[in-house]
């Protein structure tokens, strides 16, 4: 799958950099993934150390358009196979029983692993020269470990560029899609049902309307995946999010405190230290989000005001994902209103 911006030269040099076991950096329509050869625990290893990751978050397994699922999971349901067939290639995660082969290190010692196949040209060029188009690339999210997802090869260069541990980039402009993946389990099917691990662009709606079943809420017996922690995406400037009037306010409160604000919204607002006005559709919200986030963490504020998105289930993968950004800073406002600010 070819195309205008896919480099065959880089191609082949990433996908033989990851033959080698190191680490490359690849564009998916999600996010950008730090890959490395799925089944060399001593390549996933190095991913987990780049990224500060506990060894038992598992990473996601990306595979080729047309690849052998047989080869990673084993009792794989019929269901799994029908929503490849309606989502691959394409922001979608299944978490299936792990295959006796495949090392334990992707799966953080489960016995279950996630895969995708992601719809970007340029990582399905890179996964289709990778040992034939018969390997798979680990890649979780191309960032320190809980930081905000990275949308451009820039953002990468930002987090990893200087410390020589990615061994290339692949550029591919930026993300689509601008949130990870949806996250389904479908390796207890006989006792659970599907369960929706992570909202995505993919809605439980989508997903049950090919299986016939809808997706449950995680269970407290579900299997650890990628970007489920309370605290995640997170910028290194305290987050808060609030509906519409209750920021208007605490912005007035907080300007008038003396405080530097970051606002991040899609209605009209009054001017801010910094602000970045985003899409009102989720689509395109979900688009700017990280950019969004990056660039008022480097604002020089004292917090990020997040305009809360709508309610509905097309929002539920953005407000997933600011929840967790805004995970440990429910007292920011109080505090700033009620300290004195820095002279």
């Amino acid at each position: 799958m070819s195309g205008p911006d896919v480099d065959k030269a880089a191609i082949a040099a990433a996908a033989r950099l990851l033959e080698e076991g190191s680490l490359v950096a690849l564009p998916t329509e999600t996010v950008y993934g730090l890959g490395a050869d799925a089944e060399n625990p001593a390549a996933v290893a190095r991913i987990y150390a780049a990224k500060g990751r506990p060894m038992d978050h598992p990473v996601i397994v990306h595979i080729a358009p047309g690849a052998d699922l047989d080869h990673w999971a084993t009792d794989i349901p019929h269901e799994a196979r029908a929503l490849a067939d309606a989502f691959w290639p394409g922001p979608l995660t299944m978490i299936l029983k792990r295959a006796a082969h495949i090392p334990d290190a992707v799966s953080g010692g489960q016995d279950t692993v996630g895969i995708r196949c992601p719809s970007h040209p340029v990582a399905i060029a890179l996964l289709q020269a990778f040992k034939g188009g018969k390997g798979g690339v680990a890649a979780p999210s191309a960032n320190k470990f809980g930081n905000v997802s990275p949308t451009t090869a820039q953002h990468v260069r930002d987090e990893f560029g200087a410390d020589g541990t990615v061994a290339a980039i692949l550029d591919g402009g930026q993300s689509q899609v601008g949130i990870e993946s949806t996250i389904v389990d479908l390796s207890r099917l006989s006792t659970h049902g599907p369960v929706l691990l992570r909202p995505g662009h993919i809605s439980a709606d989508a997903i049950a309307a090919v299986i016939d079943s809808m997706p449950a809420a995680p269970d407290v017996a579900a299997p650890r995946a990628s970007g489920t922690l309370e605290s995640h995406y997170a910028p290194h400037t305290p987050v808060a999010m609030q509906d519409g009037d209750e920021l208007l306010a605490t912005l007035g409160k907080l300007q008038a405190a003396g405080r530097k604000v970051a606002l991040i919204h899609y209605s009209a607002f009054p001017q801010a230290h910094a602000e970045v006005r985003l899409p009102s559709s989720p689509e395109g919200f979900a688009h700017a989000l990280y950019a969004a986030l990056r660039a008022m963490d480097q604002a020089g504020s004292d917090v990020i005001l997040v305009e809360a998105p709508p309610r509905g289930g097309e929002w539920l993968g953005v407000n997933d994902r600011l929840r967790r950004a805004a995970h440990g800073s429910s007292g920011i406002v109080h505090g700033l209103l009620n300290h004195d600010a820095p002279t």
